[in-house]
């Protein structure tokens, strides 16, 4: 699929929002949340995710980069440069379901590593659930190495 890219412009955020919620159905930890405990404080976990990406565009909205095809975004990637660590943090990716398995989220997450790279990051971090196939796979065929493994749990107050 073609694509071309460009930056982040605040218009596009509540497009790209209901990308990220669609994209992560099934591998969201705030899913996950739901499931067990249902919606919390009014709120469902659809929600909960769509604040991830305020809260990217609070910290760098020069590191969100979208993939679009005539005018319409098909996706994006959310990322930005911890200097002093000399490492590059990826919080977000995420397609339309006709953009996945062609090769555009690879497109992205290369554009997010030369933008590190020019930062002269020495490093890049991503994280992604042990139920993301899809994810697994794509990074470790990038160059990302599995380094840990983590267990989110929440209790009841």
């Amino acid at each position: 699929m073609s694509a071309t890219f460009r930056p982040y412009r605040p218009d596009d955020l509540p497009t790209l929002k209901a990308i990220m919620v669609e994209a992560f159905d099934g591998v969201s930890i705030d899913q996950g949340i739901e499931n067990e405990f249902g919606p919390i404080n009014g709120h469902d976990w659809t929600w909960r995710k769509a604040r991830h990406l305020d809260q990217d565009v609070a910290r760098d909205p020069e590191g969100i980069i979208i993939a679009e095809q005539d005018g319409r975004a098909l996706g994006f990637v959310s990322c930005w440069i911890d200097r002093e660590a000399g490492i590059g943090h990826i919080p977000n990716i995420s397609l339309v379901p006709e953009a996945r398995g062609q090769g555009l989220g690879r497109q992205l997450l290369e554009r997010a590593l030369a933008r590190f790279r020019e930062a002269g990051m020495t490093h890049a971090k991503i994280e992604t659930l042990a139920q993301n196939a899809v994810g697994n796979h794509l990074y470790s065929s990038i160059g990302f190495r599995e380094v840990a493994r983590q267990i989110h749990m929440i209790a009841e107050l």
